[in-house]
């Protein structure tokens, strides 16, 4: 066993009921599943449109599908593509590629042919795990790259293989979702189906896994270049796997929903891996959908909801939300966007919830940072968890700085990753040391209270220069989340012959808005709500904001386009 000993904690308001130190188990993942199936077989672990999968029943067919993986010369370390939506097989899946030894690389679903062949050759990758949806993305990547590196087998499941053949009204999906789930396309020639690897029933090799042994290689885009590989050990993901139940309150008891993408590693954390630690059960839904979400939580009676702040601002958009029982939830957490104050209010008003955002990166395995729910913080990354030293320091300096002033935030911990893929010089930039310890920089800038809670500013690259002014985005948000006539926001620099850049605000209108609403209005409102330098002196209307896989607003891609239409560009 090995106890992970930390500094004294920095916040004065550290729970009571938790431990400072976890001691953390020299075991696997698989080890997890293989305990929780021994002591509750029976117990749900899966629902799935009302079908529901036991833990006896996933370690079995992860067992099976580690045989099969081996037959076609799967390796301890090999790395296994993972390329689908959120459902029953890909933790299926994930275990059965522990199983065998070997390392998990979830790809998000969103990526298109040209994309996905980078995952193909970076972590050489000779087997893909996917859906018949995108199996002729993967046909088509894997086509395109020089024959030596090419996946050897793919591996296809249709959704409908752990559906029920009739799907209850309470549980049904919309009729696009339908479809999509429902729909049979002919299978590119040379993969393998799901249920005939299931049904070989090959048995694996014994395990040999350690924990120091990697076992996720999860893709970050970061800021420049492509994609790289975040490598994470059994050893990095144990302790957020086991603290999270503990600071959420979770237990064996706990039903939480899986809406957030299982691919990206929050909703691997807490649909994957904490949940088959401890027992739990997970209501997983594929896609995002408000009224299929509030129908999950009205019948399974979810507990626990990590989700993205846009997805509470959606499920009160519904006409529907009031029918909706929400009275079993406990816990309410999330991160990527902070919760704007004006939505949480409405949160504990309505429905006596207090939504507790945390903060981490694919570096850190999830969160390195969160509010205890007794306390929490609203706009708030919340105080480093177990183990966890974080630090403000001058970015360019490097000196650490005193509560209240900004800087970037680095982190250590043991959750901390071991380094970006076949990167060793981004590695290397990616830690500093202080006191004779490795510190991960995180990119983010924020500042610490006299309390010990965490804020975050921005991100370092994202901060808008106005007339010398510096104008913080994610600030400007959550300001414009109180204007009754928006429904989400987001701000980009545009050019500005007299001040450089300026502040442009990307605004989805509320329904009762919409058309009753000029670009004047809302920057009126500013106004009237912020300082001077940061109201929006330009205002564009959508329909709706570009997010990615996890539901996070791609600010990147509208900054390029206003870039790429900006005068000085197009004269370039």
């Amino acid at each position: 066993m090995t106890t992970l000993h930390s500094k004294p904690h920095s916040s004065t308001y550290w729970p009571a009921r938790l431990p400072r130190e976890l001691v953390i188990p020299e075991t696997t993942l698989w080890f997890n599943l293989e305990v929780t199936a021994r002591r509750f077989p029976k117990r749900t672990a899966y629902q799935f449109f009302g079908q529901a999968l036991s833990y006896a029943e996933l370690h079995r067919q992860a067992e099976a599908l580690a045989g099969w993986l081996q037959a076609q010369g799967v390796k301890a370390g090999d790395r296994v593509l993972l390329f689908m939506q959120n459902c029953p097989q890909f933790v299926v899946a994930f275990y059965a590629v522990q199983r065998a030894d070997a390392v998990v690389v979830p790809v998000n679903p969103m990526n298109r042919a040209e994309e996905f062949g980078h995952y193909i050759v970076d972590p050489q990758a000779r087997v893909a795990i996917t859906t018949a949806d995108l199996a002729p993305i993967v046909a088509e990547a894997n086509a395109r790259v020089p024959e030596a590196q090419r996946l050897q087998q793919v591996l296809v499941t249709r959704y409908t293989d752990t559906m029920p053949a009739v799907i209850d009204a309470a549980d049904a999906p919309s009729p696009a979702m339908q479809a999509w789930l429902t729909a049979d396309p002919p299978l590119p020639a040379g993969c393998t189906r799901w249920t005939d690897a299931l049904a070989a029933n090959l048995a694996a090799t014994p395990p040999t896994a350690q924990a120091d042994d990697m076992a996720l290689l999860p893709y970050t885009s970061g800021t420049t270049g492509m994609p790289k590989g975040c490598i994470h050990s059994h050893r990095t993901l144990m302790p957020n796997a086991i603290g999270g139940a503990l600071w959420s309150h979770a237990s064996t008891e706990t039903v939480s929903l899986g809406v957030v993408p299982m691919f990206h590693i929050t909703g691997m954390l807490y649909g994957v891996l904490a949940p088959v630690l401890a027992g739990s059960t997970v209501v997983i839904l594929p896609r995002w959908d408000r009224e299929l979400a509030g129908r999950a939580i009205s019948r399974y009676g979810v507990t626990h909801f990590t989700c993205i702040p846009t997805m509470i601002i959606d499920l009160f958009a519904s006409p529907n939300y009031k029918t909706f029982d929400l009275s079993s939830l406990r816990y309410l957490s999330g991160g990527g966007a902070a919760m704007p104050q004006a939505v949480a209010e409405r949160l504990q008003a309505e429905f006596k919830l207090t939504f507790a955002e945390g903060y981490g990166l694919t570096e850190t395995a999830a969160p390195s940072h969160a509010n205890p729910p007794e306390r929490a913080k609203l706009q708030c990354l919340g105080i480093p968890i177990y183990g966890v030293d974080s630090r403000i320091i001058d970015p360019e300096t490097r000196a650490e700085l005193p509560p209240g002033e900004v800087g970037e935030i680095v982190t250590h911990g043991p959750m901390v990753f071991k380094g970006y893929w076949g990167h060793p010089e981004a590695t290397r930039a990616a830690f500093i040391e202080i006191d004779g310890k490795p510190f991960f920089r995180t990119g983010d800038l924020g500042r610490r209270d006299e309390d010990g809670y965490f804020f975050i500013t921005d991100r370092l690259k994202r901060m808008i220069n106005a007339s010398g002014f510096k104008v913080w985005p994610s600030e400007v948000e959550l300001l414009l989340f109180g204007c009754p006539m928006v429904q989400e926001a987001c701000i980009i620099a545009a050019q500005d012959d007299y001040r450089g850049e300026t502040v442009k605000a990307v605004i989805v209108l509320r329904e009762a808005a919409r058309g009753k609403t000029s670009e004047q209005d809302i920057i009126d409102w500013a106004r009237a709500h912020m300082a001077v330098y940061k109201v929006p002196r330009q205002v564009q209307f959508v329909d709706a904001l570009p997010k990615s896989g996890s539901g996070k607003v791609m600010w990147r891609s509208l900054q390029e386009q206003e870039r790429a239409a900006s005068p000085a560009v197009q004269a370039g």
